[in-house]
């Protein structure tokens, strides 16, 4: 378990290598380059979604209302393209990252200054986004036909084979990394999820954290729903519901721990590129409909029930050297 530890964004890339070839071996089609890169292009909403999620949790927060948000949003902006039609697609995406940002910090708000638990305040605004659609639409859908040819065509434009929600999604990850690495935000948000109180005495705050983590969280859930309902011509009420359960299992089989503090980009997009292979894999081995969703949430299960006991093994250990690297100090 420890060694599962130490490296386990090479053994989560292993493994994937391995389920990869196994799978190809069994269903050639699996194997080709064209299927490869439609893996990718699948999970590209996954790989943003989930470094936002992640950002959160290392916090030691949860924003269950990701996949609303982006629900919301892409009706939002489907219907202002109505309006206006002609806009340029940067637009729509500004508009997006404005709409979903603005509801993100709504949960922030809630959350760093009134004090309400995170799970409590994103289970009702999950809710409370829902319902909005609703509100806003009338009960009905905006289709493909309802969308401007500039709207629709954005996140449908590709280079080497690749979506624009691939290399979107590329650099939202060069952002993360660079961002958690390399800026002094980036790093409190590792220093609050490991140790909020040792934080404070740092000078670190930790309600401008919490604003800053569900920002970004909802901003990016807010560019994935217009790209989201651009590329599937469809906008409702029900669009990528339960997918928040999805994001925030790529996060923990990508080792990113729930108690916060823990939790790097590349393994949250090997954790998101593991559940865009079950996922892709299914239909081509041609397993039921019926048995895809158990199968898959199967294998989640135990990548998560292994990724848990690795964390709470480790635990162990330290606690022990800890304690008597202190006893030390003291003598």
């Amino acid at each position: 378990m420890s060694l599962l530890l130490r490296y386990r964004e090479v053994i989560l890339a292993l493994i994937i290598a391995l389920m990869v070839l196994g799978i190809s071996l069994y269903a050639p089609p699996f194997g080709t380059l064209s299927n490869g890169v439609g893996v990718l292009n699948d999970t590209a909403f996954l790989f943003m979604m989930a470094l936002a999620q992640m950002i959160v949790i290392l916090t030691r927060g949860i924003d269950l209302s990701v996949a609303a948000n982006l629900a919301l949003t892409g009706m939002l902006t489907g219907m202002f393209n109505m309006v206006f039609p002609d806009l340029p697609a940067p637009l729509y995406v500004a508009l997006a990252l404005l709409i979903g940002g603005g509801l993100g910090l709504i949960n922030g708000s809630l959350i760093a200054f009134l004090r309400i638990p995170p799970i409590v305040v994103t289970l009702g605004t999950l809710a409370i986004f829902r319902g909005m659609i609703v509100v806003v639409d009338g009960g009905s859908q905006v289709n493909t036909s309802d969308m401007s040819s500039t709207f629709a065509g954005f996140p449908k434009l590709e280079l080497f084979g690749l979506s624009s929600v691939f290399w979107i999604a590329a650099i939202v990850a060069v952002l993360a990394w660079f961002f958690l690495g390399q800026t002094r935000s980036g790093r409190g948000l590792y220093a609050v999820g490991g140790n909020p109180v040792a934080a404070r005495y740092c000078g670190i705050s930790l309600p401008f954290q919490q604003m800053l983590a569900y920002g970004i969280s909802g901003a990016v859930a807010g560019m994935s729903g217009y790209l989201w309902v651009a590329r599937y011509g469809v906008a409702y009420v029900e669009i990528a519901s339960g997918y928040e359960l999805t994001v925030i299992a790529a996060c923990v089989i990508g080792g990113v721990s729930i108690g916060g503090g823990v939790g790097t980009v590349a393994g949250t997009l090997l954790g998101a590129l593991f559940i865009g292979v079950i996922v892709n894999a299914l239909p081509v081995m041609q397993v039921s409909p019926f048995w895809q969703m158990a199968i898959s949430g199967a294998v989640i299960l135990a990548a998560v029930i292994i990724n848990a006991r690795a964390e709470g093994r480790a635990l162990k250990l330290i606690l022990p050297e800890a304690r008597r690297a202190a006893a030390q100090a003291k003598r």
